[in-house]
């Protein structure tokens, strides 16, 4: 079976493209629930019942395991899905966990108590619906303390990209940047908190400036779904690559193919 990689638009193609790489002999399931993207501005409520039947399609589709390559799902919709709705013998992970381990400098699993690290200001840039959420905090004050968070909820951004407007996207980008520095003047850490914005991170960067050290997820989440993978082996088998869209086929396979530079064929799901 493959595994599973969901977004609620292309933005975790990102996230597809990395594991890929990493992990070659593995075969993937994207889907794309493109008719209802983007999650960002949608209630906790509604995050959950749309990330539940994707990720059920994919089930359906032979995954035994499926990764939210979507912040806002893996914030709003994750945790209620592990504790009371993932059937037996299936797994669901999300991106966020990888992410602060690399900014705390924690080896995966590791259950410790929380400690000091070196970075205190840190910056995080996502949608609207994972700002309000607050999982970021959360997850990081299970491994960290003193780290002080400014989020800056970045809307339009997503739907920039989707559209694939470019320059719509560089100017909201350098705007949600002078908006947090207004807040946090001089962060010494980056978090690209949505997989859309790996696409942007030129952008971030040059925004916020050379020293601060920008964190996006695509290679993250790729080395601990490889890390996983060797202590699950069962999770994965034979079965060949695919991508499932409830939006148009067509119209999101041009636009994944302009993602990914090379030819991608969605199927409805």
């Amino acid at each position: 079976m493959a595994v599973g990689i969901f977004d609620s638009g292309l933005g975790g193609l990102t996230v597809l493209d990395a594991v890929a790489s990493r992990l070659p002999d593995v075969d993937f399931a994207y889907f794309a629930d493109s008719a209802h993207a983007p999650y960002g501005v949608r209630d906790a409520d509604d995050v959950y019942e749309l990330t539940t039947a994707a990720v059920a399609r994919l089930f359906d589709h032979g995954c035994d395991l499926v990764i939210l390559a979507c912040n806002t799902a893996s914030a709003a919709a994750l945790r209620r899905m592990q504790e009371s709705w993932v059937p037996e013998g299936k797994r669901v992970l999300g991106v966020f966990v990888p992410l602060i381990e690399a900014l705390t400098e924690r080896q995966w699993g590791d259950n410790s108590p929380p400690r000091e690290v070196a970075v205190k200001h840190v910056a995080l840039f996502a949608t609207p619906a994972t700002v309000s959420s607050r999982a970021f905090q959360r997850e990081l004050a299970f491994r960290a303390i003193g780290v002080d968070v400014e989020a800056q909820s970045c809307g339009g951004v997503v739907d920039a990209i989707e559209e694939g407007d470019t320059i719509l996207a560089e100017a909201l980008v350098r705007s949600h940047v002078d908006a947090l520095k207004r807040k946090m003047p001089h962060p010494e850490a980056a978090i690209l908190g949505c997989t859309h914005y790996p696409l942007m991170q030129e952008t971030f960067q040059a925004a916020l400036g050379p020293d601060v050290a920008v964190y996006s997820q695509a290679n993250l989440v790729a080395e601990s779904l490889a890390d996983y993978l060797v202590r699950h082996p069962g999770m994965t088998g034979g079965g060949g690559p695919a991508f499932y869209t409830t939006g148009h086929p067509g119209r999101v396979s041009d636009r994944a193919t302009q993602f990914l530079r090379r030819r991608v064929q969605f199927q409805p799901a």
